[in-house]
């Protein structure tokens, strides 16, 4: 019989504010352990917490970016999570629980098997923990406090994801949101995106299985390796009459497996009440209306213009969304085009640029080629001047800074063939030399004709345009 995956996934995107979410010390990554832990941040007796406004301000505009003002809610209230660990110095965690900032709200992603709408629980407002560590420390495990009290906004899906694929599907989506909002840097390896999958099975349309939560998954492949493993774990325990134990786990990379952390908490075991040292956070329209008017154009928004306006498939625009800045750059470089159509600008986009970022690890964020010179060369191939492969070889020569693309077709000689009568010459040539092919053509061989395009093309040095030499070559075959 078959087997169901059901998977929800717990975010937790940091906030992208230059102090904590209850007091003013700092939020910046690297600092020597435990040298930004406040008296606030450990509650010192006799210090209050205030909440960051600008933290708050995001958290708005999250709710907005996935639901408009109906998800927010107008009025919120804080509350502290109780429980002990070495990491939480003040035996509890300021969090929402019953009345969120967020309530609702939806994602919309794309897979394999088309678009699918993944509705969101809940996000809420809260304050992160510190870390422990337990490397060079003798046997002993050390405590790092610096981030304690960073602020984070915790993303919870409803569980309607079926496999691994739409769980990173969601988590790609989800990243590339809080980033194009500008309201997390989406550092996976510095912890400012972390994902914890709650993952059951069950047989089709049965009652939901028992499920285990797999904690701080930091890349989008440990989030599909964990989620595969633990459903086949989960899978071999029932069919041989196990049952699932509800606990809390962490995936464990170098061996590729999930592992048991500790049985797994529900909300009455935290005793969740009201922080007395916090007023309920009240919602403006004003406000409401100050951090709309700070969204840029949403993602779902462009890709729907994109395949809309440029007649783009849904594929391209969603990989020219995948992140803001090279959405940007695909519409600042169309825009300065004289010929090529945006289909051939996306693919140049999301294929051979986004190919050379990589390989020098950088993003579009980082601009290795302004777009003025990228729609030049694009509209050398387009014109004729040079054909789609000495491009590439142009765009990794502008990406090593050896000038425009007109300097570098110049300085290598890239310029194409493009006279008939001297594409003429050589064909006939060509087809002097290889009678048996042109005559294998004529048969109905259709490979012969491909194999004498590329004798032409040898011939040229790989400098006559295809288009001219397909053409003559037909015709001339044909007489």
């Amino acid at each position: 019989m078959n087997w169901e995956i059901v998977i929800g996934l717990e975010t937790h995107a940091q906030l992208s504010t230059a102090s904590k979410m209850f007091s003013g010390a700092s939020t910046a990554f690297g600092a020597p352990p435990n040298t930004q832990a406040s008296a606030v941040d450990i509650a010192l007796p006799g210090v209050l917490p205030v909440a960051n406004r600008s933290a708050v301000e995001r958290a708005i505009r999250f709710g907005l970016a996935i639901g408009g003002e109906k998800v927010i809610n107008r009025r919120s209230v804080f509350a502290r999570k109780n429980y002990f660990y070495p990491d939480l110095p003040k035996g509890y965690q300021i969090s929402q629980y019953e009345l969120p900032i967020v309530k609702g709200g939806e994602i919309r992603i794309l897979t394999k098997s088309g678009e699918k709408v993944i509705r969101l629980t809940r996000a809420h407002l809260e304050e992160d923990t510190g870390k422990s560590l337990h490397e060079d420390f003798h046997g002993m495990s050390g405590i790092d406090l610096n981030r304690t009290g960073v602020p984070l906004l915790e993303i919870v899906s409803e569980p309607e994801m079926r496999s691994a694929e739409e769980a990173v599907a969601y988590a790609k989506t989800l990243h590339s949101l809080v980033r194009w909002i500008d309201i997390c840097d989406g550092n996976m390896q510095e912890g400012s995106f972390r994902c914890d999958a709650n993952v059951s099975v069950r047989r089709p349309g049965a009652p939901l299985g028992t499920r285990c939560e797999i904690k701080n998954l930091n890349s989008f492949r440990f989030i599909e390796r964990a989620i595969e493993f633990e459903a086949k774990r989960q899978i071999e325990i029932l069919e041989n009459g196990g049952k699932i134990v509800q606990e809390t786990r962490l995936y464990d990379p170098d061996k590729d497996e999930t592992r048991p952390m500790r049985t797994k908490e529900e909300a009455h075991d935290y005793r969740y009440f009201p922080d007395p040292d916090l007023l309920p956070l009240e919602v403006s329209e004003e406000w409401l209306e100050g951090e709309r008017e700070k969204l840029p154009e949403l993602p779902q928004a462009k890709r729907d213009r994109f395949q809309r306006e440029y007649g783009l498939s849904p594929y391209d625009a969603n990989l020219l969304t995948e992140t803001r800045e090279k959405a940007e750059y695909f519409e600042a470089t169309r825009k300065l085009l004289k010929g090529p159509s945006p289909k051939t600008v996306a693919n140049w986009v999301n294929g051979e640029l986004s190919a050379l970022l990589n390989e020098h690890g950088v993003g579009f964020s980082q601009i290795l080629i302004e777009q003025k010179a990228f729609a030049n060369l694009l509209d050398r191939i387009h014109d004729g001047t040079i054909s789609a492969n000495a491009g590439k070889e142009v765009l990794h020569g502008m990406a090593g800074g050896e000038g425009t693309a007109d300097e570098i077709i110049e300085k290598r000689g890239l310029k194409q063939i493009s006279d008939a009568g001297e594409i003429e010459k050589i064909v006939d040539q060509v087809l002097a030399a290889n009678a048996k092919q042109a005559e294998d053509y004529r048969a109905g061989k259709e490979k012969a004709f491909n194999s004498l395009v590329g004798q032409v093309m040898k011939a040229t040095q790989g400098k006559a345009n295809p288009a001219q030499v397909n053409e003559i070559l037909k015709r001339k075959l044909a007489g």
